[in-house]
């Protein structure tokens, strides 16, 4: 399985690995990282991810029933997150195969177990990364996909999203500022929440004892806080009648 998880971070990063191609500094947004502590932006993520990134790319190092540990239950990962034969014990695969996968799109889309920590660089996380990415694609008739990303260009990514943000257009001086042309369902602040929540769940799946982690930092904390009070007053009651 560690072989396996090698070679699926060496095609994410083989395949994301030429964001700045096009020359100059990569800009890239800032992710709100606070989503990734909200486990009701994480189950939405989830749905998310199920629904539109599922198709084409596995998470094959995670189970369904790991999130339970983001606040969901048996049941609504059944009803919300299951669509085929899968059971909530099995790893988030596709039904595609590798060989149509390249047919298609020309490279096996990677794994995205771990693909939010594959892409830090000194521009930003990886989330910082996704989140710009997930926002940048627009319209490019002279792609074989009819989609572009300023972040990635050349990308043979299609725009999985696009019913959701609607089309992006680059404007007529072509230095990397897009205008909507046709509104998706989703509104502009309302589709970079919905990036937002997505982001965070590929953020918690590369780590997903992150949250646990979290509190029991924060309760560590708040005891040694406790503790060296404690050891104070201690040390003063101690040495108060020593001159």
């Amino acid at each position: 399985m560690i072989k396996k998880l090698f070679a699926s971070l060496a095609v994410a990063l083989s395949l994301v690995g030429g964001a700045s191609a096009a020359g100059g500094a990569l800009h890239l947004d800032k992710f709100p990282v606070e989503r990734v502590q909200d486990e009701a932006a994480l189950q939405r993520g989830a749905k998310l991810f199920a629904n539109y990134c599922l198709n084409c790319h596995a998470a094959a190092f995670m189970r369904y029933n790991r999130m339970r540990d983001i606040g969901l239950s048996d049941e609504q990962i059944k009803a919300n997150l299951l669509f085929a034969s899968e059971k909530v014990g099995d790893t988030m695969k596709v039904a595609m195969s590798a060989k149509d996968a390249k047919d298609w799109f020309g490279a096996t889309p990677p794994d995205l177990t771990v693909i939010a920590r594959s892409r830090a660089s000194h521009y930003g996380t990886g989330a910082d990364y996704l989140y710009t990415y997930l926002r940048g694609f627009y319209r490019d008739d002279t792609r074989p996909t009819g989609w572009n990303n300023t972040v990635f260009p050349s990308v043979g990514m299609p725009h999985a999203l696009w019913e959701l943000q609607g089309e992006q257009r680059m404007a007529g001086d072509g230095h990397g500022k897009l205008e909507l042309t046709k509104p998706g369902k989703l509104s502009a602040k309302e589709y970079d929440a919905a990036v937002a929540d997505l982001v965070a769940y590929l953020q918690w799946m590369g780590e997903p004892g992150q949250i646990q982690r979290t509190k029991l930092g924060t309760v560590v904390l708040i005891f040694l806080a406790g503790f060296m009070f404690l050891a104070w007053r201690l040390n003063s009651a101690f040495w108060k009648d020593i001159k």
